[in-house]
């Protein structure tokens, strides 16, 4: 039985198409139009090498960014899930980032305190000086609307929103578990959506209705979802489970130390970060025996919390702070990336780069910057608080968009590689997960347990916006 990465109509396939030269877009960071030029023959896998980055152009031609999304790479919640097994410096440490909005917080009256978060530079709507009401403070949602007892109404100085941002929408609010979800599945040519919690369930949802069709008792704690094909994978303390949703077979797969926070597949083979540093592998097999385990990848001296798959690499993050990169085709570590100063709690490949975040306020870009092709930090990011999780996914006119959650109960969406502010979604808590679909949908799962559906616009409010009134209708 194969449980090996195929392209699917559900993802994104993570891998890329044959590659000539082509124009990769602006510096990470920078909003001037220069353009640097990758030269990178066909078949040549890896990241390109220096001598590839040949001139800069500096006229504005059309980006042909290839986004890869990860299938799950999960917040890797450790820190800020009362995870008893975890150091507990790491989760004090955490917690008191997360904490500035008590889950329990009641009482009416205006809005007391204001949200520490960075300043937005996002395409505003061109609101007319005469409106009636002034206008809100863009990066500030009421917490007591949040609660349902805001009594100012529209007289409040503050959002009354789930959201700030003109391309992206809310869908549905997805509502049972009863502890925060730590896992989101989609499976390829499924019209189920699955979720994991902290309260040790499952929940499968039916994506026509919303309505949950099945809750299905784990008798654990999930730490993180992943899913390939008909597989969907489950990381539990010390144990893995793995369903076929198309022939209904279920296995336990024994192995991990402790929570299993970070799941991937590729090249037929599974890999399982464990709280000791192992990152353990294991290989398809027959029918009546499809997991076989191989010889795990040691170096971390720490728990595993973050995998990622892209150009038969595998990127692993720990608690002990660093990345190392691993060859899928001989399952050889080929570097050790230093450079977060906290727990590296997501990982994401986005065409030649690799994208990471940390507790330590950072997203970092990673490239190749050595004739060895070796990865360095091309451009950091800071942000004024930790951060938990990372996805990606394509908007309506085909730019990349990086989603980052971070633990002042936001999500920030980025457009790269400027990191131009495109959005920001607000929760009662922090979002631990993050899910995103080729579709345009993408999913954050929260704290407190609520799972909520967004949607990319297909021709969104500020494109809209621009146009005459008489070729709106």
């Amino acid at each position: 039985m194969t449980i090996s990465r195929s392209p699917s109509e559900g993802f994104v396939e993570v891998g890329c198409p044959p590659l000539t030269t082509r124009d990769v877009g602006p510096t990470f960071g920078s909003h001037s139009p220069g353009i640097v030029r990758f030269l990178h023959a066909e078949g040549i896998e890896g990241f390109p090498s220096p001598e590839r980055i040949c001139a800069s152009d500096s006229t504005n031609k059309p980006q042909s960014l290839h986004l890869l999304v990860r299938r799950e790479v999960q917040p890797e919640s450790l820190p800020v899930l009362h995870d008893v097994s975890l150091p507990c410096n790491v989760y004090h440490r955490a917690a008191k980032q997360s904490s500035y909005m008590p889950e329990d917080r009641s009482g009416k009256g205006p809005e007391s305190s204001l949200v520490n978060s960075a300043s937005s530079t996002s395409r505003e709507r061109g609101d007319s000086s005469k409106d009636k009401n002034p206008q809100k403070p863009q990066g500030k949602v009421c917490h007591y609307w949040m609660l349902g007892n805001c009594v100012k109404g529209d007289a409040c100085p503050f959002l009354h929103s789930w959201f700030h941002g003109v391309d992206f929408a809310l869908l549905a609010k997805l509502e049972g578990h009863k502890k925060g979800v730590s896992g989101i599945a989609l499976p390829s040519g499924s019209t189920k959506l699955y979720s994991g919690s902290k309260d040790g369930t499952a929940r499968i949802w039916d994506c026509h209705t919303g309505k949950c069709d099945q809750v299905i008792n784990l008798g654990g704690e999930v730490g993180c979802f992943t899913c390939e094909g008909p597989w969907v994978f489950i990381g539990m303390p010390n144990t893995i489970k793995a369903w076929n949703i198309q022939n209904g077979a279920s296995y336990d797969i024994s192995g991990p130390v402790g929570q299993v926070h970070a799941l991937e597949v590729a090249k037929n083979m599974l890999f399982a970060g464990a709280l000791d540093g192992a990152i353990l592998v294991w290989k398809g097999g027959s029918e009546a025996d499809p997991f076989q385990m191989a010889a795990p990848l040691m170096g971390h001296t720490r728990g595993v919390v973050s995998l990622t798959i892209g150009r038969d690499r595998l990127y692993s993050g720990s608690i002990d702070r660093t990345i190392r990169v691993w060859d899928l085709n001989t399952l050889e570590r080929v570097q050790e990336l230093v450079g977060h100063t906290d727990v590296v709690m997501s990982l994401l490949c986005w065409d030649h780069y690799l994208i990471s975040c940390s507790l330590d306020q950072t997203v970092k870009v990673w490239g190749v910057a050595t004739e060895g092709g070796s990865l360095e930090v091309a451009y950091t990011r800071h942000e004024d608080h930790g951060i938990l999780a990372l996805s990606g996914l394509m908007d309506a006119c085909g730019k990349p968009v990086l989603l980052c959650a971070c633990n002042d109960n936001t999500v920030r969406l980025y457009e790269l590689p400027s990191f131009t502010e495109r959005g920001k979604i607000f929760s009662r808590r922090e979002v631990r997960t993050l899910q995103t679909t080729p579709g345009g949908l993408f999913f954050t799962g929260d704290a407190v347990g609520m799972l909520t559906v967004w949607k990319w616009l297909d021709f969104p409010k500020s494109q809209r916006e621009q146009l005459p009134h008489s070729m709106e209708s």
